[in-house]
């Protein structure tokens, strides 16, 4: 894993160097957009709806629209809002576990401690451990203030940033609001119900069943030799004539790279796997 951000957890007099990596990533096959005729990439322009002409990235500045007006923020306007730089990850309290409700839950983060700091790392994940308590923190994370949940996992320590509350909807429906009536009989047969369905969760028990599917059906095409000529999908540009068909835009090229060692690994390699439990949904 790649670090994405270098910090200190702050907590009292306490500061404890950390690393910050992603604790997540998709599983799902990447995929791109195809002209159905003759297999040719979909390139997007990025053109103006004024003068319809075709703008630079670095010519494109941010707006927000109210409905009726519209704000343009230049970079210059951004660039004097005060950013949050700070490295600190600072605990403002410890919560009870069962307060954090699952829904403010956003994206998770392991924290790896430096070398010299796993002694204070360790006593810090051993007390939230036996107090039962989460640190709720607030850091910056990409010049925006985050806040997030602190909570142990195995050896590590886990940052689970949360959503703001006007970030959160709140379940209005007037359907609810009904007086249902419901006899003990239904709740009997219910309960019943749950007590046979009733086990310890196993994730691994379950998988993705359309990826799964949608991989077999791209190496089955591979193996059968249905496929095109990655480098015959990007066409030939006017400038690719003009300079003999060299290669004029580095993220193609890399592109081009990416998509032929994917090709050349996914004939090789044939899947096997036992079984599992399909998630329904």
């Amino acid at each position: 894993m790649r670090a994405i951000w270098k910090g200190a957890i702050s907590f009292g007099l306490v500061n404890v160097p950390v690393k910050l990596y992603s604790a997540t990533s998709s599983h799902d096959l990447s995929l791109h957009q195809v002209h159905n005729e003759d297999g040719g990439r979909i390139r997007y322009e990025r053109r103006c709806e004024v003068c319809k002409k075709v703008v630079a990235y670095k010519d494109i500045d941010k707006a927000y629209d109210d409905g009726t007006h519209t704000v343009v923020l230049t970079k210059d306007d951004i660039d004097a809002l005060p950013a949050e730089k700070s490295r600190e990850i600072e605990v403002v309290e410890f919560v009870p576990s069962d307060q954090i409700d699952p829904l403010r839950l956003d994206n998770s983060y392991y924290l790896e401690p430096e070398e010299r700091a796993v002694k204070p790392y360790t006593l810090l994940r051993r007390t939230l451990e036996e107090t039962d308590r989460v640190a709720i923190v607030q850091f910056a994370l990409r010049q925006r203030t985050r806040l997030a949940a602190l909570r142990v996992r195995d050896k590590a320590m886990v940052l689970q940033t949360l959503l703001w509350d006007d970030e959160v909807r709140a379940p209005e429906f007037d359907v609810l609001d009904k007086n249902t009536k419901i006899s003990d009989k239904e709740l009997k047969m219910a309960g019943q119900l749950v007590e046979s369905l009733s086990g310890d969760l196993d994730t691994s028990e379950f998988e993705d069943d359309y990826q799964v599917q949608l991989r077999a059906l791209v190496d089955a095409k591979l193996e059968q030799g249905d496929t095109l000529d990655t480098e015959q999908t990007f066409g030939v540009t006017e400038e690719d004539e003009d300079e003999g068909g060299e290669v004029v835009d580095l993220m193609e090229a890399l592109q081009r790279s990416v998509d032929a060692r994917k090709k050349k690994s996914g004939a090789a390699k044939k899947k096997t796997s036992s079984p599992k439990k399909r998630a329904s949904g």
